[in-house]
């Protein structure tokens, strides 16, 4: 399991201060004992380990106890600012909104190259194969040229989208200093 698709996965995230005096759900517990064995059936826990966590988790009263349970299986991240707190989002934070970004334009850019090539290449070797032209490969080209500009333009892409955030951003606190 990935990191974010696991923090994601609560309704409040545990990491954040504002929410680690929270009680802990018995969901949110499943969650965390759910991510334990995976991590024990892929061999990252010995079955000594795998309990004495479990225990833990199923004694937490708190969300801010979950983390430091998982923190060597999974990168615990900075929990991420909401939307909504954009206002109140420091440099560091703008700058990894604006990294994720540019991973989700890559994680696109691989989706409009991968699709219509395996398309091509499925329609090719199903109608003429090999000892004919392989066609696909205009497609391929065709398709790579924007993942490959978002690989390159990685720094130019991450400024962009941080300089429009910023501009959301101080647009909101405008709005809020005014009121509504």
């Amino acid at each position: 399991m990935d990191s974010a698709s696991f923090w994601s996965s609560f309704p409040h995230d545990p990491r954040d201060p504002s929410y680690a005096g929270l009680r802990a759900s018995d969901t949110e517990r499943e969650i965390v004992q759910r991510a334990l064995g995976e991590a024990y059936a892929e061999g990252r826990l010995d079955r000594e380990e795998h309990d004495e966590r479990s225990s833990a988790v199923a004694s937490a009263k708190t969300l801010g106890e979950l983390p430091p349970v998982v923190a060597d299986l999974l990168p615990v991240l900075p929990a991420r600012v909401p939307a909504s707190d954009l206002v109140r989002a420091t440099a560091s934070d703008l700058q990894q909104r604006a990294e994720l970004a540019w991973r989700k334009d890559l994680r696109e850019a691989f989706g409009t190259f991968l699709l219509p090539t395996l398309i091509c290449w499925v329609v090719w070797i199903l109608t003429t194969g090999p000892g004919s032209h392989p066609w696909p490969v205009w497609v391929m080209l065709g398709t790579g040229i924007n993942l490959v500009q978002t690989g390159l333009r990685r720094g130019e892409i991450v400024e962009n989208h941080r300089r429009r955030l910023e501009k959301k951003q101080a647009k909101e606190q405008r709005k809020r200093e005014l009121g509504p």
